[in-house]
């Protein structure tokens, strides 16, 4: 399946959150692109999730929406 990437920026998670995505990395065994990204509350951890989970929707009172929606691109 071919992706966009996503853009380096701020992100919002369907739950709330914010995020800022850093950008794609490929895992060094399988290659499977996963987005890095760092939570912008509590300890500001880092973290990596599947490119296919991450561009998924979710439902939320019965609507699809994007998992993670853009808020503001760096670039």
């Amino acid at each position: 399946m071919e992706h966009h990437l996503p853009r380096p920026g701020i992100y919002r998670h369907y739950k709330g959150p914010l995020y800022e995505v850093i950008g794609v990395a490929w895992h060094s065994e399988t290659e499977e692109p996963l987005v890095v990204y760092r939570a912008l509350y509590g300890d500001y951890g880092l973290w990596t999730r599947p490119l296919d989970m991450f561009l998924e929707t979710v439902e939320v009172r019965g609507e699809p929406v994007p998992r993670f929606a853009l808020e503001k691109a760096f670039t």
